[in-house]
């Protein structure tokens, strides 16, 4: 899978993630009350709004960036109808074309990391047929559980094809809390990263390894260290735009060969419609503002990387 990534990458010259955060405060006003004048102040009707929503952003910036990353709480806090999105978005992303980043933060031990894995990235057997409950291409992993919760996973990517990221270094102010703790004198990030390339080695494609790290943008001179400690490693890379990082900062995330890191953005793209910037598109246009921000994060990423 970290194959086809790559190879999308470099198809669309845009090394960029869009984060499907459907957020009920940042889906437009009109969109909410159509959906519930429709169905009631109800799940159903929100999730309904929530899938108006996302495919309108789809089907404006699926030519433009080779992955999406939906976070699953942002669905999952509407029941089962809001899980039911979350499915049928991963299904319509895939049907233009899309890598699917699931954001699923999932990590425990034994037979329930082997129940996520098969949740997010496998399929279920049932009495000799095999279903895949989510299919997304990757998700995202807590290590804090140890080898034990990773892997299952790499079992099921191996099997599958499947790819998955492992939380080293988050874009989030308290990350130090925990994360920049010493261990042998040493950052605990720098510990973890290690394991990655060691769980990595074992899975390799085109030079890359389908488990990558999340190292967010915030912190560079940390990004820096990582990508020096992860060569053969995809970074996946929140933070930039709404929280804080920069993409001058980011050069150095990546690898010569101009691969190594896809940058994610999502209030910045998907909430466009509520930034100044692109308030002339007004709320009904939110697709086009989504539009036009995720053509300026590509020519802001590119610009940066050119001086």
């Amino acid at each position: 899978m970290i194959g086809k990534l790559n190879n999308l990458i470099k198809k669309t010259g845009a090394p960029v993630c869009v984060g499907l955060d459907p957020d009920l405060g940042n889906i437009p006003p009109v969109l909410l009350k159509k959906a519930f004048d429709a169905g009631g102040k109800t799940l159903e009707a929100a999730a309904s709004a929530v899938w108006s929503y996302n495919k309108t952003i789809i089907d404006h910036i699926y030519d433009l960036v080779p992955a999406v990353k939906p976070q699953s709480a942002m669905y999952e806090q509407l029941g089962l109808p809001g899980v039911a999105v979350f499915k049928k978005t991963i299904d319509y992303c895939h049907q233009k074309g899309l890598v699917v980043i699931g954001d699923v933060k999932r990590g425990d031990i034994g037979s329930t990391s082997a129940a996520y894995a098969t949740a997010h990235l496998g399929k279920v057997e049932l009495d000799g047929v095999l279903t895949s409950p989510f299919g997304e291409d990757f998700s995202t992993v807590n290590p804090y559980l140890g080898s034990d919760g990773i892997k299952p996973f790499l079992q099921v990517c191996a099997k599958e094809g499947k790819g998955i990221f492992v939380l080293v270094k988050t874009s989030n102010p308290s990350s130090g809390e925990f994360q920049d703790r010493l261990v042998d004198g040493r950052p605990l990030y720098e510990h973890v990263a290690e394991k990655v390339d060691e769980w990595g080695s074992g899975l390799m494609e085109d030079g890359y390894s389908e488990v990558g790290a999340v190292v967010g943008a915030t912190y560079p001179e940390v990004g820096r260290t990582l990508r020096k400690l992860m060569p053969r490693t995809c970074l996946l890379v929140p933070g930039y735009g709404a929280q804080g990082g920069k993409a001058e900062d980011l050069k150095d995330y990546f690898n010569e060969d101009g691969l190594g890191a896809i940058v994610n953005s999502s209030r910045g793209i998907i909430a466009a419609w509520k930034k100044d910037a692109y308030a002339s598109y007004g709320q009904e246009a939110f697709g086009e503002a989504a539009r036009q921000a995720t053509v300026d994060m590509i020519e802001d990423l590119k610009k940066a990387w050119q001086r």
